[in-house]
């Protein structure tokens, strides 16, 4: 059967999601754990919908993995819990406390953790003023040393709105497509002094959201005009005055999914690789 396990985690001390040989990663640590807790010989593959680089923080990730129904189903063991509670607390007795799992589930027919979603919203956290800073939130907020105007940075943001080819806000991959469809991209000065940006898009190539932060930071100090960013876009390469802002101010807070009677067909067609000439349907 398959299973859908929403959780989280502080990616400080983490070298992001994926498993790499010598490092500690948030799949590794998930895959062991689901491993100790069904008594599996080997740990399960499990399927992110989002993978995270190294100090990225993760509220509400999601994934999915397959597990023998007969070992799931005897989790609960003499206890009144269901298989789903008893995983969920089982998970957390095994996993480190920088990992929270959130909530476990017999996943509905079709659902693929990655291909079914149809937006993944991110949160990027700044602060202009030194002297607000609060030391409970320095793992997820990046002090820049200009005032920013958020006024502007949303001008600037706005361009950059719609499906597109991010090849310049993307590390390329080969045989990966680099077009997506950004649904919003919106910045907010917080109560506490906090410029809190959003980034919604069906879905996120390598680097992206923080190459797109660090297009339009120069455009709130003053140092670019804000027709910068979309320029910077069109010439469908990388820029060298475009910096990828720091990782630890970067959050993936939400992923959403269609109706479940939707999930198979939206994770056939995220499977199609995109472009421009043949725009894919728009996420529900």
């Amino acid at each position: 059967m398959r299973l859908r396990i929403d959780f989280a985690y502080d990616g400080t001390d983490f070298s992001g999601w994926a498993a790499q040989p010598g490092r500690r990663t948030v799949e590794q640590l998930l895959s062991e754990g689901l491993g100790t807790i069904l008594r599996l010989p080997q740990p399960p593959r499990v399927t992110v919908a989002g993978r995270t680089d190294a100090g990225v923080h993760a509220n509400g990730a999601v994934c999915h993995v397959d597990v023998d129904d007969q070992a799931y189903a005897a989790l609960p063991g003499r206890s009144d819990h269901t298989a789903d509670e008893a995983a969920r607390a089982r998970l957390t007795g095994v996993l480190p406390r920088d990992i929270v799992v959130h909530r476990v589930a017999v996943a509905p027919p079709g659902f693929d953790a990655r291909f079914s979603a149809v937006r993944r919203r991110y949160r990027y956290r700044l602060l202009d003023d030194p002297a607000l800073a609060d030391p409970l939130r320095r793992r997820d907020t990046v002090i820049v040393r200009r005032a920013l105007d958020v006024e502007r940075m949303n001008l600037a943001a706005r361009t950059l709105v719609g499906l597109k080819d991010f090849a310049a806000f993307c590390k390329k991959r080969d045989g990966a497509t680099t077009v997506r469809t950004l649904l919003e991209y919106t910045w907010r000065r917080m109560d506490d002094g906090v410029v809190e940006g959003t980034v919604v898009a069906d879905a996120f190539c390598h680097s992206m959201v923080r190459a797109l932060v660090g297009a339009v930071v120069p455009v709130g100090d003053g140092r670019r005009p804000a027709q910068w960013p979309v320029q910077v876009l069109t010439g469908a390469r990388r820029h060298p005055a475009v910096t990828v802002m720091p990782p630890h101010g970067l959050s993936l807070m939400e992923v959403t999914y269609p109706p479940d009677d939707q999930l198979a067909a939206r994770a056939h067609e995220s499977r199609t690789v995109r472009t421009l000439g043949v725009p894919p349907n728009p996420p529900g």
